[in-house]
């Protein structure tokens, strides 16, 4: 039997639901996104999300969040993150409906909860389409079998208005390379046993390193700094020679991205999406022991790697998000 509290709840909600329901139907509005923010600092997915945002924006689309008008063409829900039974409510039939997808969640966690084949019965319920952050991430699903409606891979990009090479400091050989690693979360398969390995053994009369983020370890070595607000980590990138990623699994790394952004060759873990992401920008690894050695060789080639960086616009992301919702070569604001 549900709790007196837990009905009260349920009845609120359902009010709620029915007064933004008919809130909406009085709204006008081009696109929708359905997606949870987090209040920064955050994740990478939410720092993607927010910038697309902006950017659908600026190019006059109306937008709105977590709400369907009667004027919406496309709605864009990412992944799982997001009120279905809100999403279910607000659906149309004449409103496109885009999946963006990223994991599978299970191998980037390192185990399964249920939640892929959960995305992938939502996108089975919802989805006209579907947007992969990288050909890993759409390679994987297909792996263990899960299907989804007319995929697409768009990586992310990051905010150029935070993330970029302006005013960042050159790499100087009299004195010690600066080396930053980014995680915002602590899940082991972000990489903490590598930087636990480099903490012990790199030679600290040549580096210093900084982590910003969330560790399961304690490092002895590694300057920790907690998690930051994307400006204040765009400018701790730039005061810094090398990003050192070692998550498993990561189908297309925030963080990977913003630090190439602002200028940084990078050493990666030889693993989901990173490849794809770093091109010839930087070096992998398969162990840490053959770290100290790529770094002594991304340093003498320091040069050629920053100048093979390249990373998409957010503005090209966004024109191929509109090509997909159905709204490519469109301008906001205009009726169909």
């Amino acid at each position: 039997m549900l709790h007196p509290f837990s009905i009260l709840r349920s009845v609120k909600s359902w009010l709620a639901l029915k007064a933004d329901l008919a809130k909406a139907r009085q709204s006008e509005f081009d696109i929708s996104i359905f997606h949870e923010f987090a209040p920064p600092p955050a994740g990478g997915g939410h720092q993607f999300m927010r910038a697309l945002w902006v950017e659908l924006e600026k190019r006059g689309f109306r937008v709105q969040g977590n709400s369907i008008s009667p004027t919406t063409r496309a709605c864009l829900f990412n992944s799982f993150n997001f009120d279905e039974a809100r999403l279910k409510a607000f659906h149309r039939p004449d409103c496109r409906m885009v999946h963006r997808v990223d994991g599978p969640i299970g191998v980037y966690r390192g185990f399964d909860d249920g939640t892929d084949n959960r995305i992938a019965a939502i996108n089975r319920k919802f989805a006209d389409a579907t947007i992969f952050q990288s050909p890993y991430s759409l390679r994987k699903h297909r792996e263990l079998g899960l299907e989804f409606k007319s995929p697409v891979v768009i990586p992310n990009a990051p905010d150029p208005a935070i993330f970029s090479a302006v005013g960042r400091i050159p790499l100087d050989p009299g004195r010690k390379t600066r080396l930053i690693s980014v995680s915002w979360s602590d899940n082991i398969n972000k990489g903490a046993p590598v930087y636990q390995w480099l903490d012990e053994h790199l030679d600290w009369s040549r580096f210093e390193y900084t982590f910003i983020g969330r560790s399961p370890v304690t490092f002895k070595n590694i300057k920790m700094i907690a998690p930051v607000a994307s400006a204040d980590l765009a400018h701790e990138l730039r005061q810094h020679d090398i990003y050192i990623t070692a998550s498993k699994n990561d189908p297309c790394s925030n963080s990977l991205l913003e630090a190439l952004a602002c200028g940084l060759p990078a050493l990666y873990l030889n693993s989901g999406g990173h490849p794809e992401i770093t091109g010839g920008a930087g070096l992998a690894f398969d162990i840490p022991e053959t770290i100290p050695e790529l770094l002594k060789r991304t340093i003498a080639s320091y040069s050629s790697l920053q100048a093979s960086i390249q990373i998409p616009s957010i503005s090209a992301i966004a024109e191929r998000y509109l090509e997909v919702m159905g709204l490519g070569a469109q301008n906001g604001k205009s009726k169909e």
